[in-house]
């Protein structure tokens, strides 16, 4: 016996999704679905690790599915569902957090990044974070997670839950026959790299991630923005007086030039040396307008379609409960297991 081939991934429904979200991450599960079992899910169980107004946390959440669909996930083919809906998250987090190490968690960059110096007055679930996103991935037994630079480490963590699992009730996985050929219960699961541009920098700041935070709306591409926004921020973007240069190893030391070449190579399916060859030594007047151009064909239908589902609230709640009745399915199957495993009487 063998793990199904599966794919997980989670993105937190914080609103405002945007183009660095678009590319690093949800454009990448699409043709997924050609190859592996797919199970994508709003994580709004980890949103709340700090305080949500309630009203928009369910808008946000309707959000990510309806950029789920948009972007060409089909949720026939694949799950799409909200976390909260699936109670064995928290089961099985609980259950993780008793593997999981205290030192562990203090060791994850994020949770330092988010605490800053404010640590003892964050939320234990932002301290937890972690552990419930290894329950996560490995309810459903999944065997690879699409994950960029900031996701790896805690990647490493769930491999790490998932090995001293495994090693701690070896003895209770092979008495009740439900390892797999190698005795393991939780696959060590691995990441799928994500390629080109996936890190997506601000269209103010080359040096800085596009983020909701910053306080500046030209900064990003919003996933709601209509073409006329997109192409407006996108000639307003911060640029150098330099014209392109004639090779990719130009862009070094030019934030803002190699950014904006980033996204071209991304939204084409190229990579920034074919950008380059198309247009280096060219000015500004001609590749923002062309760059404009192409986000506008790519980003324009999905931003309608978009906009269409997050008003359609009873077709985007519909999807989310029939992905939550798949997924109940699949997890409680793991979770009948795991409570026999760790001891509970059933």
């Amino acid at each position: 016996m063998t793990f199904t081939n599966r794919v997980f991934s989670g993105i937190q429904p914080s609103g405002d999704l945007h183009l660095g979200n678009y590319l690093g991450a949800i454009r990448r599960f699409v043709p997924l679905q050609d190859t592996h079992d797919c199970i994508y899910c709003v994580v709004d169980m980890h949103a709340i690790t700090v305080w949500q107004d309630p009203d928009d946390l369910r808008r946000a959440t309707r959000e990510v599915a309806a950029a789920y669909v948009a972007a060409g996930i089909d949720p026939k083919r694949a799950i799409i569902f909200n976390q909260s809906q699936v109670m064995q998250h928290a089961e099985l987090a609980w259950i993780f957090n008793c593997v999981a190490r205290i030192g562990w968690m203090n060791r994850m960059t994020q949770f330092k990044d988010k605490a800053g110096k404010n640590s003892e007055n964050v939320s234990l679930g932002l301290l937890a974070y972690p552990s419930l996103m290894a329950a996560d991935i490995l309810l459903y037994k999944a065997t690879h997670v699409p994950v960029g630079d900031d996701q790896k480490q805690h990647l490493e963590l769930t491999r790490d839950i998932a090995a001293k699992f495994n090693n701690d009730y070896a003895a209770s996985i092979a008495a009740q026959n439900v390892g797999q050929d190698d005795g393991s219960f939780f696959p060590i699961t691995e990441p799928l790299i994500a390629g080109p541009a996936t890190r997506i920098m601000s269209l103010r700041d080359g040096t800085k991630k596009m983020s909701k935070s910053d306080p500046s709306d030209q900064s990003r591409i919003s996933l709601l923005d209509n073409a006329d926004g997109i192409a407006k921020k996108i000639k307003k973007a911060t640029t150098d007086p330099e014209p392109l240069p004639e090779t990719v190893e130009g862009l070094a030391g030019r934030p803002e030039a190699d950014n904006l070449v980033g996204i071209y190579a991304a939204l084409s399916d190229q990579s920034k040396t074919q950008v380059i060859a198309e247009f280096g030594g060219k000015g500004w007047g001609t590749f923002k307008p062309a760059l404009a151009d192409l986000a506008v064909s790519v980003l324009g239908p999905m931003g309608e379609e978009m906009r269409r589902l997050v008003e359609d609230t009873t077709t985007i709640d519909a999807i989310l409960r029939d992905g939550a009745e798949r997924a109940r399915a699949l997890a409680e199957a793991t979770m009948v297991d795991v409570r026999s495993i760790v001891g509970f009487i059933r």
